[in-house]
């Protein structure tokens, strides 16, 4: 440690937290992301929207990025994804549902990023 209680020195290595977990880095975050992208984009060439309750037909399909996706990312991060990826869609196929009935949809707030399939929501 160095001279004050609260700086940092090289030698020191302490956990990150109490229980030991380390965040992951921006180089970790990346790769999850690119497995992510990875996983849901086979997904999408076998027309798999719900790979949690399609578990076994995304495993059949997609067993390469799946495993990539569940290596390089927190298992939180997995499921969390997944979920997201099925709100968005929901989300997306409302928004046409809505246009198709005429509503004027400019003013509905759109999530961060892009929406289903990659593509932004037209507005």
């Amino acid at each position: 440690m160095g001279w004050l209680p609260w700086s940092s020195s090289e030698s020191d290595t302490r956990p990150s937290s109490l229980d030991g977990y380390k965040a992951p880095d921006r180089t970790a975050r990346a790769l999850c992301w690119e497995a992510r992208d990875s996983f849901f984009e086979c997904l999408e060439k076998n027309g798999i929207i719900d790979s949690i309750k399609n578990h076994d037909k995304a495993e059949a399909a997609c067993t390469p990025q799946l495993k990539q996706f569940e290596k390089d990312c927190a298992s939180s991060w997995v499921t969390y994804f997944k979920k997201r990826r099925i709100m968005e869609y929901q989300r997306d196929q409302t928004i046409k549902r809505l246009e198709a009935e005429g509503a004027d949809v400019g003013q509905l707030p759109q999530g961060q990023g892009k929406g289903f399939g990659g593509v932004a929501p037209s507005r």
